[in-house]
């Protein structure tokens, strides 16, 4: 080998190839989970296993898209949406019904009009905080994300405490529904929830290159002529639907976006959206179809997949932290 050619740098994947790859082990893993095990009876296992297939792909491409976005105008890697308190609504709203009537109505209710009510209520309630910090001439993130964690630990207390006063044997219900659950997805709702995610990602394509300029910060941004707060006002509502849909279509997960988010910076190779953002989203497939495949087919436990994930991102999100005061100390 002649001595120049022998201390030249490997050559990096180009970030089009990585997620070309990724893409690839995704429909691998997709595959792998409608068609391992049929026995003989595809016609009859796999249109059963389509709907918690679409189910797995839409929660996981809205909560991580919905993450890295948050945290482009946040400017933070360890922020995800759920600091703002939509996993505590939505457990707050849950135990509000149970205390006030009983399980037996949370169950009877029409699953169309509680995810209705439940995207729609966490709407407001995102949208209300949005507007009463803008428009109060407080434009200042950090106070918004501050808001949120007091609400946040406001509606757990407060759930906390109901959940105290609720029949063991209705709480047993109640404690059910605190946990993602991907088993029992209405139908409907999986492709009302398709519609409304499908749109958001149409309107952030047609942005990929605003958000760019976004994660510079707010002056850079400025001066290079994006209006800083109405993009990341626009941001923030198409966070506040992706979590509120998704929430509101399977239970509250809380670090999945964390986790997701950093791998897609890891495997990216770039931090351009247009690359982070489809890397975030298929990672995200690859985790939850991946993660549903191996414990439903390979280990045959009936565990809830979130639990796992809550506990990889949970040690995920304590790694990050500590990776980031040791490099502030360095």
């Amino acid at each position: 080998m002649p001595p120049e050619t022998a201390t030249l740098p490997a050559r990096r994947l180009a970030p089009s190839t990585r997620v070309a790859i990724t893409a690839v082990i995704a429909l691998a893993v997709v595959a792998g989970f409608l068609l391992a095990d049929t026995h003989g009876y595809a016609d009859f296992v796999v249109p059963l296993r389509v709907r918690r297939l679409v189910a797995l792909v839409l929660v996981g491409w809205a909560i991580a898209m919905s993450t890295v976005l948050f945290q482009t105008v946040t400017g933070n890697r360890i922020l995800t949406p759920a600091l703002m308190g939509f996993d505590a609504l939505y457990v707050l709203v849950q135990t509000v019904v149970v205390f006030a009537f009983s399980a037996s109505l949370l169950n009877g209710t029409d699953p169309r009009l509680q995810f209705a009510l439940e995207t729609l209520l966490m709407l407001v309630f995102a949208l209300t905080l949005f507007r009463w910090l803008f428009s109060s001439g407080r434009y200042e993130l950090h106070v918004l994300i501050l808001v949120g964690m007091v609400f946040a630990t406001l509606f757990r207390s407060i759930a906390a405490f109901l959940q105290r006063l609720i029949d063991p044997s209705e709480f047993q219900v109640l404690q059910n529904l605190m946990f993602a659950s991907f088993t029992t997805v209405d139908e409907d709702l999986v492709w009302a929830t398709a519609v409304v995610v499908a749109v958001a990602t149409a309107l952030v394509v047609r942005r990929l290159r605003v958000y760019d300029v976004l994660a510079l910060g707010a002056g850079p941004a400025t001066s290079l002529g994006v209006d800083h707060r109405r993009e990341t006002t626009r941001v923030l509502a198409l966070v506040a639907v992706l979590v509120s849909v998704s929430t509101a279509l399977v239970g509250p997960i809380t670090f999945f976006g964390l986790l997701v988010a950093h791998l897609a910076y890891q495997l990216a190779g770039t931090h351009r959206h247009a690359v982070v953002l489809p890397m975030a989203g298929l990672s995200a497939v690859i985790c939850l179809v991946g993660g549903q495949f191996v414990l439903e087919r390979l280990l045959e436990v009936t565990t809830t997949l979130s639990v796992v994930i809550e506990l990889v991102g949970g040690l995920t999100f304590i790694a990050l932290l500590i990776h980031r005061a040791r490099r502030n100390l360095a």
